[in-house]
């Protein structure tokens, strides 16, 4: 078993189930990025490790910020959540995919007109951001898809008319395909909505304001004011989380307890890899400071893929 020496202490490597020791982080970041479920909490219970990791993150005055690619949820929900859970958190420290279109949009094409296929909170975060909507096909300059469990035939023609042989375009706040749940159970999500429209327009959409995607690093990174070489992005799946992090060049941390699992790891190409892959999400503290504070892991495994990830 290897170890890792810091401040005089020497303490074991973490390992995988077959023994190989994996690569954890060894520094301590300027600031830290967080996805919510499957990372910070599994539905209404917050996640081993995560409560004294955010406690110490307040305490040593390292930046924290919560990222989402949910948005049937604003900034007041998850502040709300947060806070029930017992973690302190400011409004503009939480960065959901309805956030970054509000910003991209009020940036990228003030004063154009949207229809949004949405839930509550986005249009009133539409509204009370100034941003004109419109369910009028001569009117829509932009075809807003998001999350939508309203959907229907009527609100697919109005997307029909505002694209077909017109200049609107069409954006996404997110492009996940579905909501897994436990149990196996899901909900098909954003990109649903997206492929129906394209399929009978013909239009592309042009704009994913989610992770991936650099509109929502683009809106985190202006919240920081930090280079992203300073930030460590740690989230459950390798498709959103990692790879904003990659494309970003920073140092992503993959945890255990929600949507990935090592296999996937084990699929992925070697260019999307995580920095770091971890049991919990404490364990993006160096292990030789955790030892210093005392921190013991409880017993816990990996969980099943099928949970809600935020």
């Amino acid at each position: 078993m290897s170890k890792t020496t810091v401040t005089g202490l020497s303490v074991p490597a973490a390992q995988t189930d077959d023994d190989e020791p994996r690569v954890l982080p060894e520094r301590v970041y300027d600031a830290y990025l967080f996805d919510l479920d499957g990372t910070i909490y599994l539905g209404e219970e917050l996640l081993p490790g995560a409560l004294q990791l955010l406690t110490h993150l307040r305490e040593t005055k390292r930046r924290v910020v919560f990222l989402s690619n949910n948005p049937t949820l604003d900034r007041a929900m998850y502040v709300s959540k947060l806070t029930k859970l017992g973690i302190q958190v400011a409004p503009e420290e939480v960065v959901n995919s309805v956030v970054s279109m509000v910003a991209w949009l009020r940036r990228e094409h003030p004063g154009k007109t949207v229809y949004p296929i949405a839930e509550q909170p986005l249009i009133t975060a539409l509204q009370n951001a100034g941003i004109p909507t419109s369910s009028n096909p001569a009117e829509i300059d932009i075809v807003l898809a998001s999350y939508d469990r309203g959907f229907d035939y009527s609100k697919l023609q109005i997307a029909f008319d505002a694209l077909w042989k017109r200049e609107a375009i069409l954006v996404a706040t997110n492009l996940d395909r579905y909501c897994p749940f436990p149990g196996g159970r899901g909900e098909p999500d954003a990109a649903a909505i997206v492929a129906a429209i394209e399929a009978c327009t013909g239009v592309s959409c042009v704009a994913n304001a989610g992770k991936p995607s650099v509109i929502m690093l683009d809106t985190v990174m202006a919240t920081l004011g930090l280079r992203p070489e300073q930030c460590l992005m740690t989230g459950d799946r390798l498709y959103t989380d990692v790879k904003m992090a990659v494309d970003a060049r920073m140092d992503s941390a993959l945890v255990l307890t929600g949507d990935a699992d090592l296999d996937s790891v084990a699929r992925t190409a070697a260019a999307d890899q995580p920095t770091y892959i971890l049991d919990r999400v404490d364990h993006v503290i160096p292990a030789a400071v955790r030892h210093q504070l005392g921190w013991s892991d409880v017993p816990s495994k990996s969980l099943a893929v099928g949970q809600r990830s935020a």
